[in-house]
């Protein structure tokens, strides 16, 4: 994004012109960068802005902690995954392509998959703010995939299957193709 675009995007903390929106976009490139090579343990705000290019202070104006960046590279990604074209009759097929979309959304990348379960996780009132916004982006496709039979105890059940079989994965119990496969056949039998 050039400095002179004049649209102007949303962050966590604020709505960021195209300047701002451009050191955003270098401070989580260079998160993925220190992440593969240092992990989330690892990762600091300042590894991160000097890997950007960016100040330390700088960072911190837009993201509070290592999970806050984390969590914002996870919501980056949600929002700019397509979500499955399913022209099916079967709600439950469009449910299941929805759930398998967004269990691999990180699944090909070790260390950001287990740092996003660490980050979102956490306290922090921007990650709280995120986790908000993350899930009410699942709810919303989950919804729209059971249209026009949306119930909204079928909706949180499978919200609560999603997030228990994420926080496994992340925590490496399984991997995340094999979490997406029993997210699958869970979601079928909530939806029977």
């Amino acid at each position: 994004m050039s400095e002179g675009d004049s649209r102007i995007l949303e962050a966590t903390r604020r709505r960021l012109s195209g300047k701002q929106a451009d050191t955003v976009d270098k401070l989580t490139r260079a998160a993925m960068e220190v992440l593969s090579r240092e992990g989330f343990a690892g990762l600091t705000i300042r590894m991160v802005a000097g890997a950007a290019g960016v100040g330390t202070a700088t960072a911190y104006t837009y993201f509070s902690s290592k999970e806050h960046l984390v969590a914002e590279i996870f919501w980056r990604r949600l929002r700019a995954s397509e979500t499955p074209v399913s022209e099916d009759a079967d709600p439950t097929v469009r449910v299941l392509a929805e759930l398998r979309g967004i269990a691999l959304l990180v699944a090909d990348e070790q260390e950001l998959s287990g740092a996003v379960t660490s980050a979102l996780l956490g306290r922090d009132p921007d990650v709280q703010h995120l986790r908000t916004r993350i899930g009410m982006e699942i709810r919303h496709r989950l919804t729209r995939a059971l249209e026009p039979e949306a119930d909204s105890e079928a909706v949180e059940s499978l919200e609560l299957l999603y997030a228990g079989a994420l926080v496994r994965a992340g925590m490496g119990y399984e991997s995340y193709a094999d979490i997406a496969d029993r997210l699958e056949r869970a979601a079928v039998l909530v939806l029977k």
